[in-house]
Formats: C-alpha cells, sequence, structure tokens
C-alpha cells in the first residue's frame, strides 16, 4: 500500500513538472508547430502528443523543454508526411488573420520543411544554431545553411523594411 502512494506521488511530481512545462510554453510551442506545419490541427495535436509521451516517460525525460519540442516537431514532421503534404493548408484555407501575418505564413510556405523548421526554431524561438540542428536531428554547419537560404528566400518573397 506504501509503495503505491510513494508511485502516486511519483506520478504527481512529474505532471506538475511537465504542466509548468506546458504553462510556460505550451501556446508559443503551438504556435511554432502552426508556423511549421501550416494546420492548426497538426500543430495542436502533435503538441498534445509530444506532451503525453513525455508524462509517460517520466523521470528518463531530463530536459522537459527541448524534448518535447524536438518530440513535437518530430510528430508533426511525420503527420505531413503521412499526409504527403509539405504545402500550408492554412494559407490556402484562408483564414482571416491580419496581412502580414498571412504574408509571412504564404512565404514560409515555399521553403522546404527544413528549412521552414529551421527558420521557425532559430528567429522566432530563438534557439540557437547548435540547439536547432539537435531539435531537428541535424547539424549545426546543416541549420546554418538551412537559414541562410530561408533568409535569402525570405528576403526575396517579403522584401526589406530596413531600407
Amino acid at each position: 500500500m506504501q509503495d503505491e502512494v510513494k508511485d502516486a506521488s511519483v506520478e504527481v511530481d512529474q505532471r506538475s513538472r511537465f504542466d509548468a512545462v506546458f504553462r510556460e510554453h505550451g501556446a508559443r510551442l503551438v504556435r511554432s508547430l502552426l508556423l511549421f506545419s501550416g494546420d492548426r490541427e497538426i500543430a495542436a495535436d502533435a503538441v498534445a502528443e509530444a506532451f503525453a509521451q513525455a508524462i509517460r516517460r517520466g523521470d528518463d525525460v531530463e530536459s522537459p523543454l527541448a524534448w518535447i519540442t524536438h518530440t513535437a516537431y518530430r510528430i508533426a514532421a511525420g503527420e505531413l508526411k503521412e499526409r504527403r503534404r509539405s504545402a500550408y493548408p492554412i494559407v490556402e484555407q484562408g483564414y482571416e488573420m491580419p496581412e502580414p501575418a498571412f504574408d509571412l505564413m504564404s512565404a514560409l510556405a515555399q521553403l522546404s520543411p527544413k528549412q521552414r523548421a529551421a527558420a521557425v526554431l532559430h528567429f522566432y524561438n530563438g534557439y540557437s544554431k547548435a540547439e536547432t540542428a539537435e531539435l531537428i536531428g541535424s547539424t549545426a554547419s546543416a541549420v546554418g545553411v538551412h537559414l541562410f537560404r530561408a533568409r535569402h528566400k525570405l528576403h526575396a518573397l517579403l522584401g526589406d523594411d530596413d531600407g
């Protein structure tokens, strides 16, 4: 009986650890995955599934935010691949959004999935090249190339507001 109480206590501690990560980072992670996938359902489902997997793994997850982010991106990428598309359905569906956001979503849709993931993780979420590489299963030098190409293409598509 006492072991059952200990197990329940550990499970509650794990859930509260992940709940804190969700409260602090969940909404931003969903927005990040929406920018990556272009699909609200894929973004929300990937985040929910990543958190569920983290809770099941418990203490095996050493860095919850990094693990959940990596897992959510993998889940979303897998779902996009399964649906055999890399286009942005949100752009095609014409959700009402401010024009600059629509322009950005349209431009992101024209990047390759690796470029889009690297750009969103690095520029939007503020991860370093090394952290981005770890999250998308690549190398820092490859992420640098993805970022260079993404920046160049986005600049060509969106123009330069600095001038």
